[in-house]
């Protein structure tokens, strides 16, 4: 069983490219959301990768199994297509810090 799960959110459908991440609509909400994930202790870490607002989002998910990721995430929001969940990958931690 993997430790961790690694999700990558690209943009969707009716993600606005004439705005930045945080100008999109229903932002609060997704960050809210996201926020909320974050304090269950289901989200480790999260972020844009690349620079400025980033290509993407990866997300590292403590979770059972991929379903369990996926359930979660399509209450976001943003599942409405703003953001896509391209992948769900199992992320097996063998070096960690302390």
């Amino acid at each position: 069983m993997a430790d961790y799960f690694l999700v990558r959110h690209v943009a969707g459908p009716r993600w606005d490219h004439t705005r930045r991440r945080r100008e999109q609509l229903g932002w609060t909400e997704h960050a809210a959301f996201m926020d909320s994930l974050t304090t269950q202790g289901a989200i480790v870490l999260g972020g844009p990768v690349g620079e400025g607002d980033g290509d993407y989002a990866l997300l590292v998910f403590d979770a059972a199994d991929e379903g369990e990721v996926r359930a979660c995430l399509a209450q976001d929001p943003w599942a409405d297509g703003t953001l896509v969940v391209e992948s769900v990958e199992p992320w097996s931690v063998w070096l960690r810090a302390g």
